[in-house]
């Protein structure tokens, strides 16, 4: 080689650009996906003799239309980008966690409990740097245990999870239901709701701003998201996770201690679903009431789905679905288009999204090499 010919060097995207790619890579799908539903229920709004231009107009106005609506938005996705992630996670390790409704439950009702029953046991006020964790903690703890369960389960007996976190879903909505009608209920005469007293202003997360109900939580699901990207990719127990649930008898050849890797996982899972919970009762709620997260830990597994098990593709998700929520009222208001119709578009992403081959068929897209493994057999 002439030692007088300049060499260029060959420069590598920088860790940012990467990010960018990856991300965008992984929602080009699901954003395809999206439109498709948009366009599909815009036929079935015009089907019912309505203007589908008025109406997703009006559910943008609704969800980004005002600092009021753009707030609203943001209440709406922090629990959904918590139990995003926690069914995302669990994807990542080929697991199905379809309980993220009961260990949101459970982590709202334990926070709940901390939070208002602390103080009375210890008969002191507690600082809110030290009753804040501890009642963030145990929604946390309690969402992680009956995570782990089915994970137990899982990786000792090779019980299917699916039907295990199903089978703890009824008994923790259940328990939650005894506890807020009996031992946990306010005793205040007044109240006929099903619901536990207020928490402490200790153990409460200030909101940002006075007027609006935007919270620090939202901040803390973006930090979280982050921190699950930063454990999935840049870890050893992240690489693990993906190896154990893309190829465990791969990952169990290289070292991997397979059945502690789903244990873990689970528990993580659930953890996060927990926290969920207790950000909404610390918050936002100040209590727990009966109820308040129907749907949200099953909204979770299409909004995992739509970002394709990536942290950051389930944040995006969760803003579509919370904006979604929080706009469908302003759209009935201007157009007398029932919300259900919301329910129907998010169905229809949902169904584009797991049919992901109808979605490539129509604007020729290229499959991917890597598929993304969400369950496996019983025992497998």
């Amino acid at each position: 080689m002439d030692k007088s010919e300049p060499q260029v060097k060959e420069e590598k995207p920088n860790a940012f650009i990467r990010i960018v790619k990856q991300v965008g890579n992984a929602l080009l799908v699901p954003l395809l996906a999206v439109i498709t539903a948009m366009i599909v229920g815009g036929l079935v709004i015009a089907g019912a003799k309505g203007d589908p231009f008025a109406a997703y107009a009006g559910l943008f106005e609704g969800a980004f239309g005002t600092l009021r609506a753009l707030s609203e938005t943001t209440v709406w996705a922090t629990p959904y980008i918590f139990a995003g992630l926690a069914v995302a996670l669990a994807f990542k390790g080929g697991l199905f966690n379809i309980g993220a409704e009961g260990q949101l439950a459970l982590g709202a009702v334990a926070s709940a409990w901390v939070g208002y029953r602390l103080p009375e046991l210890l008969g002191t006020t507690i600082p809110g740097a030290i009753h804040l964790p501890l009642t963030v903690g145990a929604g946390m703890l309690a969402g992680a245990i009956w995570g782990a369960i089915p994970g137990w389960l899982k990786a000792k007996t090779g019980a299917h999870e699916v039907i295990n976190t199903i089978m703890m879903n009824y008994i923790a909505l259940n328990l939650v239901s005894y506890l807020l009608n009996g031992p946990m209920k306010d005793p205040d005469p007044l109240n006929v709701i099903a619901r536990t007293p207020l928490i402490s202003e200790g153990a409460q997360i200030p909101v940002i701003f006075s007027k609006y109900r935007f919270h620090w939580g939202f901040i803390l699901a973006l930090v979280v998201a982050f921190l699950v990207w930063w454990l999935l990719w840049k870890t050893t127990l992240g690489f693990e996770i993906r190896t154990a649930g893309s190829n465990p008898d791969a990952g169990k050849y290289a070292g991997i201690n397979v059945s502690r890797t789903i244990v873990l996982t689970m528990t993580l899972s659930g953890m996060l679903a927990g926290l969920a919970g207790a950000i909404e009762v610390t918050a936002l709620n100040y209590r727990h009431e009966l109820g308040f997260s129907q749907g949200y830990g099953f909204d979770a597994i299409a909004i995992a789905l739509l970002g394709k098990s990536h942290p950051f593709g389930a944040v995006v998700g969760a803003i579509l679905f919370g904006a979604m929520r929080n706009g469908a009222t302003r759209m009935q208001f201007l157009t007398q288009i029932p919300v259900d119709v919301i329910s129907v578009i998010q169905a229809l992403i949902l169904l584009f999204v797991a049919a992901d081959a109808i979605v490539r068929f129509i604007y020729r897209i290229r499959a991917p090499r890597e598929q993304v493994v969400l369950t496996r057999g019983w025992g497998k």
